[in-house]
């Protein structure tokens, strides 16, 4: 079985996501259990390219009238990671844009993308199922179906779609239709069409063999008006071929036993090593206060946007620091959340620290130091930071939507269901009283360490899904 997975990051190429993850650690996966997976992606400027070999010259890539003259690279080969070469689309400092917002032919960029991967499909590495990841590559079924559909080199290839985040869309004017060569006729309710722009993720749900998402609980909420964007009336119409598989993990890079960042490496069986790991972070964020240790220690790394729940934690700011808890916090994002986080840090230095930006390995020290974590989404279609924190013995609090729900149980973390400052201070005033029990609180610490979320279970559901849809 052979499938071309299409997507615009993957680590440790180019990151600003989860997306990034998964495309990183799931095609591995999938090889090792007898999937042979190859791998499309932008060649971006600044990517992490060592070692790679040019394999194909001038890949003709034709929108319209428009012919984009690319190049193939290839990293890996039991897994080839093939980079898309076009330095007029490609060759720039972000992934999607700037400071200023997203680059205006972004609609170009990711077309090319898509149709780069029917090229490749033809000259290259020839898959029974293209497997799309989000907008960025949905427009690559709706070519298959359109500009190459008589074409016997695509007779019997499937395409599954997956979206990692319903609310980023690639919403594009009714122009970019010429921009992109797509079939005008195409511009309709059913087909590309999406209150009167052109949807790149419309385009990938419309036009798959079959969908996916990132987790259960997403599938079924992306199906409501709450959580579907507008895109739901369509989603329950497509039901039928909708499934949910949550993300796995890569726990040789996620593991307290041998995480090279920490301080002090410790196990379930051992937790002695995760007390130094709180000792260090608690002087590393300057909380060094008598006590500091006993309190229990709650830990954020988060894009700080509504999305992920900022806004109810600025709502119960001052309520945190009242309770004999010490709070550490990573991320970046909308302005006024991060001035709200640090003019908390600034009102309370002796309980509460905040960083402004991303740094790796204080991610991961955060995780093993502190005690709970903190993830109070509006909406989570998988998440991974909950999944790192059991395999820490940090427990999690977190809101019931999609992923976090799929992964968290009553023996392993905290959950609220309404989206109020007040449900979630509730569930946190919850963890702290069973914190106060500490042989309870060491058995939820192991449940939490011996969860498996590892990527060696979600891609034989995906193996599953390419055998569905091939009729096996």
């Amino acid at each position: 079985m052979k499938v071309l997975m299409v997507a615009s990051e993957a680590t440790p190429f180019a990151k600003t996501g989860g997306l990034a993850d998964v495309i990183g650690s799931l095609p591995a996966a999938l090889q090792a259990i007898g999937v042979d997976v190859a791998v499309l992606l932008p060649r971006y400027s600044g990517a992490a390219l060592e070692g790679a070999r040019r394999i194909y010259d001038h890949l003709p890539v034709w929108l319209g009238g428009t012919h984009y003259d690319t190049n193939v690279y290839q990293i890996g080969d039991s897994v080839p990671y093939y980079f898309l070469d076009c330095p007029e689309l490609y060759d720039r400092d972000g992934l999607y844009g700037t400071s200023r917002g997203d680059y205006p032919d972004n609609h170009i960029r990711f077309a090319v993308l898509s149709r780069a991967a029917l090229e490749v499909a033809r000259r290259i590495f020839r898959p029974q199922v293209i497997h799309c990841h989000d907008w960025q590559s949905g427009m690559a079924p709706a070519y298959l179906s359109t500009a190459v559909g008589g074409d016997p080199t695509f007779l019997g290839m499937k395409t599954l779609f997956t979206i990692h985040n319903l609310g980023y869309q690639g919403l594009f004017p009714k122009s970019a239709i010429a921009d992109i060569g797509l079939d005008p006729a195409l511009f309709h309710p059913g087909g590309v069409e999406f209150f009167g722009k052109v949807s790149f993720m419309k385009a990938g749900i419309v036009y798959s063999d079959a969908l996916s998402t990132v987790s259960k609980a997403y599938a079924r909420e992306i199906q409501t008006p709450e959580y579907g964007f507008g895109l739901d009336g369509l989603l329950r119409s497509r039901s039928s071929v909708l499934s949910g598989i949550v993300n796995g993990v890569d726990y040789s890079t996620w593991n307290p036993e041998t995480d090279p960042y920490l301080p002090a490496h410790y196990s379930a069986a051992d937790l002695s090593g995760k007390r130094q790991c709180k000792q260090a972070l608690l002087r590393e964020f300057g909380l060094t206060t008598e006590g500091a240790q006993a309190r229990p220690l709650i830990g954020i790394v988060t894009r700080l946007v509504s999305q992920k729940g900022a806004d109810l934690i600025a709502e119960i700011g001052e309520d945190l620091a009242k309770e004999d808890l010490s709070l550490v916090a990573l991320g970046s994002g909308d302005a006024k959340y991060e001035k709200l986080l640090l003019d908390l840090a600034q009102a309370y230095p002796l309980k509460i620290a905040v960083r402004i930006g991303y740094d790796d390995g204080l991610a991961h020290r955060i995780e093993a130091g502190s005690d709970m974590f903190l993830m109070p989404s509006r909406y989570e279609p998988c998440g991974l930071n909950q999944i790192y924190s059991l395999r820490y013995g940090t427990i999690p609090v977190v809101r019931a939507t999609g992923g976090l729900d799929d992964t968290i149980d009553e023996d392993t973390g905290f959950k609220f269901q309404e989206y109020s400052g007040a449900a979630l201070m509730s569930a946190i005033r919850d963890a702290l009283t069973e914190f106060k029990k500490p042989e309870k609180w060491s058995a939820r610490m192991q449940m939490a360490m011996a969860k498996d979320f590892s990527w060696n279970v979600s891609a034989r559901e995906y193996a599953r899904l390419y055998l569905n849809l091939l009729g096996g």
